[in-house]
């Protein structure tokens, strides 16, 4: 009986010998295809003719980009200060309308209905302005758009004759890319290359 177990035991020593070494061998194994495919994926990276620019830092240091903006931001304003007016003015007549009709001083119905719709035409003419401003605003933001976009395509094209890339990605708060190494971020380098490009035009 003791005989017995001891082959039992000595069987499952064995056994658990054998189960250890293909264990710890295997995950020896693939820690080290891991490395490889790691060591060659790193190789592979350091290859691949592809960059990206970060779109919100470019448009934020580029110089021509900021000046369209300010140029946007005055039109806006002006607009809005020329609302504000004409509003302000309207709101006046429109008070010492109703003065005059609570105090019964117009002299007769004609002359009442006659400021009346007057003052609603004038009502509708703001309306009316406040929709042109926005519709030309907004054309004039698109214009600018078209014109800053063609700017920074035009450079690129000019740009990538002696880089060679296959392939120039835009990256707008992560949306395109997640996660990538910043060796292919050339943004700065853009940045200042227009910026200087830039500077020499408005000489």
């Amino acid at each position: 009986m003791k005989h017995i177990n001891s082959i039992v035991n000595i069987v499952l020593a064995i056994g658990l010998i054998v189960l250890y070494i293909l264990h710890f061998t295997g995950t020896n194994n693939g820690k080290s295809s891991q490395r490889a495919s790691g060591s060659d994926s790193t190789a592979l990276a350091a290859q691949l003719p592809i960059a990206y620019i970060n779109v919100d830092s470019l448009l934020l240091n580029y110089n021509y980009s900021k000046d369209l903006n300010e140029v946007l931001i005055r039109k806006r304003e002006n607009a809005q200060a020329t609302l504000t007016e004409k509003a302000r003015k309207l709101d006046g007549e429109l008070k010492e309308f109703q003065r005059k009709r609570e105090n019964n001083a117009f002299l007769s119905e004609q002359s009442f209905k006659s400021q009346q719709q007057a003052l609603l035409k004038k009502q509708q003419d703001l309306q009316q302005l406040e929709e042109t401003l926005t519709q030309q605003l907004g054309k004039e933001q698109q214009k600018m758009n078209e014109q800053l976009r063609d700017s920074i395509y035009k450079f690129l094209q000019e740009y990538n004759k002696d880089k060679k890339y296959q392939m120039i990605l835009s990256n707008t708060m992560n949306d395109n890319i997640m996660v990538a190494d910043n060796a292919y971020n050339i943004t700065n380098e853009v940045v200042e290359m227009l910026n200087s490009k830039y500077v020499k035009a408005e000489e």
